[in-house]
């Protein structure tokens, strides 16, 4: 990733398989994830993310992707989050590190459509570990440490 990315949008679910909700911050917290959301001190990653490019490319493809739909908490643009695998990197106020890609998987697409699964494959995101504490905004900066 060169120069930074930007929080496009933050989407949290209080319980597995609810619609999640648009917010405009959230508090990250080391080791547990985001306050609020159904992945909150349980045994997943932390924290995911997804580009808003991949979104759009998967649009023009014919699987649309209502707000949040995609299960990613954090929406980015001009991110190149595949990159940042075995990588830290800030987001706003909060270190991360990069731990693998966030591969769609079949709750996906019988949450969406068919055909969820094959668009998204290796651009379905990133799953990242929380490593300092703190607040992300939408519109904070994403940058590679």
């Amino acid at each position: 990733m060169n120069g930074t990315g930007t929080v496009e949008a933050i989407h949290v679910a209080a319980e597995e398989g609810e619609a999640t909700e648009g917010i405009e911050s959230v508090e990250a917290v080391a080791g547990e994830g985001l306050r609020g959301d159904r992945k909150f001190g349980g045994d997943s990653f932390d924290l995911s993310l997804i580009e808003q490019e991949a979104i759009d490319a998967v649009a023009e493809d014919g699987i649309e992707m209502s707000d949040g739909e995609h299960r990613r908490q954090i929406t980015t643009s001009d991110a190149a989050l595949n990159h940042l695998v075995g990588e830290r990197f800030r987001v706003g106020e909060v270190v991360c590190e990069g731990i693998e890609l966030c591969e769609p998987c079949s709750h996906l697409e019988s949450l969406t459509e068919k055909g969820a699964v094959s668009a998204f494959l290796h651009r379905g995101g990133l799953n990242a570990e929380i490593l300092e504490s703190g607040t992300i905004r939408a519109g904070d900066e994403i940058e590679k440490l």
